[in-house]
C-alpha cells in the first residue's frame, strides 16, 4: 500500500512539474508567429478565389465546418461553426482573383491573426501562397500550438481540402 501511494504521490508530482514547465515554455515563446504554405489547385486562379470567398458553402467542403452563418456582407463578416467551436472572421482585403485577407474578428480567442491568400496564374491550374500572421495569447495553447499541433496543421488541412474541392 506504501508502494503504490509513493507512486500515485510521484505521479502527481511529475504531472506539476510537467505542467510548470508547458506554462513556462510557452511564456518563453513569442506570441506572434508568421506561417505559410504554398500549393497548385487544379483550377483557374478566379475559380479558386470564388471557393476561397464563397464562405456560405465552406461546409459543403472543409471538413469539420458544420455551418457557417454570415453576420455582415461590407464588410463581409462570417462565423464558422466547427464542432463545438464557433470563430468569427471578418474579410480585411479582396481582389479577385489575386488576393484575399481575412482576419480573426472575435477577440475573446486565446488566438488571432490574419490569412492572407495569394493566387497566380500557373499553367492551367494556380499558385496558392496561404500566409498566416497569428498570434497565440495563452503560454500553455502557444506551446501546444507550437510543439504539438504545429502552425501550420489548419493550413495543411485547408489546403488538402480546396485541392480535393478542385480535382
Amino acid at each position: 500500500m506504501i508502494k503504490l501511494l509513493k507512486l500515485l504521490l510521484y505521479a502527481v508530482v511529475g504531472l506539476v512539474v510537467l505542467g510548470l514547465a508547458v506554462t513556462v515554455m510557452g511564456y518563453l515563446l513569442p506570441q506572434s508567429h508568421v506561417a505559410s504554405r504554398e500549393t497548385i489547385v487544379a483550377a483557374p486562379p478566379a475559380a479558386v478565389f470564388a471557393t476561397l470567398a464563397d464562405v456560405s458553402r465552406f461546409p459543403e467542403w472543409r471538413d469539420g465546418v458544420s455551418g457557417v452563418e454570415v453576420v455582415t456582407t461590407a464588410p463581409l463578416t462570417w462565423r464558422e461553426y466547427d464542432g463545438g467551436d464557433v470563430i468569427t472572421f471578418e474579410t480585411v482585403e479582396s481582389r479577385p482573383p489575386e488576393l484575399l485577407r481575412v482576419r480573426i474578428a472575435d477577440p475573446d480567442l486565446p488566438f488571432g491573426g490574419t490569412w492572407t491568400y495569394q493566387l497566380t496564374p500557373d499553367g492551367n491550374g494556380t499558385r496558392l501562397h496561404i500566409t498566416e500572421h497569428g498570434e497565440v495569447y495563452n503560454p500553455i495553447f502557444r506551446f501546444f500550438s507550437r510543439f504539438v499541433f504545429g502552425h501550420t496543421a489548419t493550413m495543411d488541412r485547408y489546403i488538402a481540402a480546396l485541392r480535393l474541392r478542385h480535382q
